[in-house]
């Protein structure tokens, strides 16, 4: 349930920043933001979203930086499945 919600507002939020990037004058969406939204779950969503609309795909800080968060996303997410199971 959360992954699905802040996969839905990662994405929401990208779109949104790639339509504001697209009117001149237009208020941004801060990095730090999109960052924010990525390490609290919606960096799967976020990735996938922003290779599709090809939206901040030259950002190496985006390009490298996404997909390690989803690597130590599993291997959290991983980890905590392992602990409950052994200790059950």
């Amino acid at each position: 349930m959360w992954a699905g919600a802040a996969n839905a507002a990662a994405i929401i939020m990208t779109l949104l920043d790639k339509s504001f990037a697209r009117k001149k004058g237009a208020r941004r969406i801060p990095e730090w933001k999109l960052f924010a939204a990525a390490l609290m779950g919606g960096a799967f969503g976020m990735y996938i979203t922003m290779r599709r609309i090809r939206h901040k795909t030259l950002h190496k800080r985006f390009m490298v930086g996404l997909p390690i968060i989803i690597v130590l996303q599993f291997f959290l997410v991983g980890a905590g499945v392992y602990c409950v199971q052994s200790a059950g």
